[in-house]
């Protein structure tokens, strides 16, 4: 499984349109993502519930997880994604 971290770049966290951005990127990317905050139960990262469930905040620190041949590069993908202003 892989793993990587990225820390939130939008002002108002994963909440609403940032959410919505992120979500889309993960059901696009093909495979199963998940996301998690400190440890908590790893969400459906291509649900938008699951996601604002997770309650990260601007500068909080995420962690992706996936499997798969393709999984570092989407992973890295989204990480990047997750650490701009998504709400601008």
């Amino acid at each position: 499984m892989a793993e990587r971290t990225a820390t939130i770049g939008s002002p108002v966290g994963l909440h609403a349109r940032p959410a919505a951005i992120f979500t889309r990127a993960a059901e696009d990317s093909g495979i199963q993502v998940r996301i998690s905050k400190n440890g908590s139960v790893p969400q459906d990262a291509a649900s938008i519930l699951g996601v604002m469930t997770i309650g990260a905040k601007y500068g909080d620190t995420v962690t992706l997880h996936a499997e798969g041949a393709r999984a570092a590069r989407v992973l890295e993908e989204l990480a990047e994604l997750l650490s701009r202003d998504l709400d601008a």
